[in-house]
């Protein structure tokens, strides 16, 4: 090769990498996810026509997707304990897109109630004869010291957000590896992936999910048509902060503060989308300097502790002062 050529590839080489970090200072996805959103599939093209089962449909990340899914032709099973804001939510589903009524089922469910999951998935096939995708969204946070929390509160979340999903997922599975396909979108969090002060129980239960569907997707490995997929966000405006666990089962949650720092939920359900399509099997959907943080924790885990040690001390601090949890990652206490 000429001498020239090869002087100007090694050139290019520092430009690439200037390239690449200044795509990552500024993402909001891990690399795969990025890579996907600009050459892979869209949404669009794709979902038209699936069946899909979102369940905390109600608010949040989980209405989001009713909307974007909508827009992109799916059938809907929307679900959620509180069944007037799934009809609120249907009913901007059907002026947002050209589906028909019959086109979403507005389905209540209770993930604690574990006997009813085999009806509900028997209502789901009755009505649209199959079912496409599940995307496992329910579930809570909490916001509390690990050593104030009380066990009531651990059981809640692993009954719900880990035990709830799995079980209905297990009804679902069933009826997708009997028509031979099937995709299982599951919602994690950057916590499934990493330790968080102040959410320990909630960061067990998305550990749990983790390994639970990890597992899974390699026991399927001999059925590629079923695709299982984890979906790790950052911290998302939504209602989850009004709902979260606090130390006692029935103890109201803080003041969520301000909000506006945090990424959108439509945001986070087209990368979502995108990377359901594109068979992304875990997706890092978060702004800097989150989304940092869990490149340390997974790459260079003895400097991701050492970061993550330093800003859980300030967050505890800013925590017990009546701070917003998740922003007063970066805010120093005030002093007296």
């Amino acid at each position: 090769m000429d001498c020239c050529v090869v002087t100007a590839l090694w050139c290019l080489i520092p430009l690439y990498l200037l390239i690449r970090l200044a795509l990552f200072i500024f993402s909001d996805a891990d690399f795969t996810l990025l890579w996907a959103s600009l050459f892979g599939h869209a949404p669009e093209n794709k979902l038209k026509g699936q069946v899909v089962w979102v369940t905390g449909a109600s608010s949040g990340i989980g209405e989001e997707l009713a909307y974007q899914l909508a827009k992109c032709g799916s059938r809907l099973i929307l679900s959620a304990r509180r069944e007037d804001e799934l009809s609120r939510v249907k009913n901007h589903c059907l002026e947002c897109s050209d589906l028909q009524t019959d086109d979403i089922l507005v389905l209540p469910l209770d993930l604690l109630e574990r006997s009813s999951h085999e009806e509900k998935a028997k209502a789901v096939i009755q009505h649209f004869g199959h079912i496409d995708v599940l995307i496992n969204n329910g579930g809570r946070s909490q916001r509390s010291l690990a050593t104030e929390t009380s066990i009531d509160v651990c059981e809640a979340l692993m009954e719900l957000n880990f035990l709830g999903t799995v079980s209905i997922t297990k009804q679902v599975l069933a009826h997708m590896m009997q028509q031979g396909r099937g995709s299982i979108v599951t919602v994690s969090s950057v916590t499934g992936i990493m330790g968080v002060p102040l959410a320990s129980s909630y960061a067990a239960s998305k550990h749990a999910l983790q390994g639970y569907f990890n597992s899974l997707r390699i026991e399927l490995s001999d059925r590629p048509n079923i695709f299982i997929s984890m979906v790790c966000p950052g911290p998302v405006k939504s209602q989850i902060v009004q709902h979260v666990f606090t130390e006692e089962l029935n103890k109201p949650p803080p003041n969520p503060g301000d909000q506006d720092y945090k990424m959108p939920a439509s945001r986070c359900a087209r990368l979502m989308l995108i990377g359901m399509v594109n068979g992304v099997n875990e997706m890092w959907i978060s702004q800097q300097p989150f989304l940092l943080l869990c490149y340390l924790w997974q790459y260079t885990p003895t400097f991701g502790w050492f970061v993550m040690n330093t800003l859980g001390i300030r967050r505890i601090q800013n925590f017990k002062a009546g701070l917003d949890a998740d922003s007063s990652y970066f805010t120093k206490p005030k002093t007296s």
